[in-house]
């Protein structure tokens, strides 16, 4: 651990202690995608809110998870070309901490403990960020990432304590059209999902 400026930083390889999703859900935890440790130090944060993403790539549903995961955190790791030419620097770890793929299986990104990284100008500390696979402003969900979507989000909403209308898009923060018009749509729908889930 290190302090930094308040911050408390944590260099060594999260251990997540359980399931985060529900266990209806086809799951691939970091060891079973073969996860390489964080590179640089993380920021320790509360969630607060739950903000959806899309990967902005067309689908690829004859690609393994294991293979999308595994390019995603050598993208987010190193410094990369984006597509409007900026390049980044290289994050510590995947991005966002769970990722919805085109079947509806769900793989674990970065320790909910910590906060991911965006491109984008807001800070997503305190945000529980899912990332959909797809191009939403081209593309439509699939029935499989719908129907994980309406048991992944209410479900990690009643774990974390968090209300229905702290559930929002990429773009409620910053000025981007991620996750896309069609997912960014639902999330109202989602939002009364969550709503029911936390009256009983």
């Amino acid at each position: 651990m290190i302090l930094v400026a308040g911050l408390l930083l944590n260099c060594q390889q999260p251990v997540t202690s359980s399931r985060p999703v529900p266990e209806s859900i086809n799951y691939l935890s970091r060891d079973a995608w073969s996860a390489n440790p964080p590179v640089l130090p993380m920021r320790s944060h509360t969630l607060r809110r739950l903000t959806i993403h899309h990967t902005g790539t067309p689908q690829a549903p004859g690609r393994k998870l294991e293979d999308k995961m595994r390019a995603l955190q050598k993208f987010s790791q190193e410094e990369s070309p984006l597509a409007d030419g900026r390049i980044k620097k290289p994050w510590a770890d995947i991005p966002y901490h769970l990722y919805v793929d085109v079947r509806g299986e769900v793989a674990e990104g970065r320790d909910l403990n910590f906060a991911g990284d965006s491109n984008t100008g807001y800070d997503p500390a305190g945000h529980l960020l899912v990332v959909v696979e797809g191009n939403f402003e081209k593309e439509q969900i699939t029935p499989e990432q719908m129907q994980t979507l309406e048991i992944l989000l209410p479900a990690l909403a009643k774990r974390h304590n968090i209300a229905a209308d702290s559930l929002g898009g990429h773009k409620d923060f910053a000025q981007t059209s991620c996750p896309g018009n069609t997912l960014y749509l639902q999330l109202n729908h989602f939002q009364k999902l969550i709503e029911g889930k936390h009256k009983r």
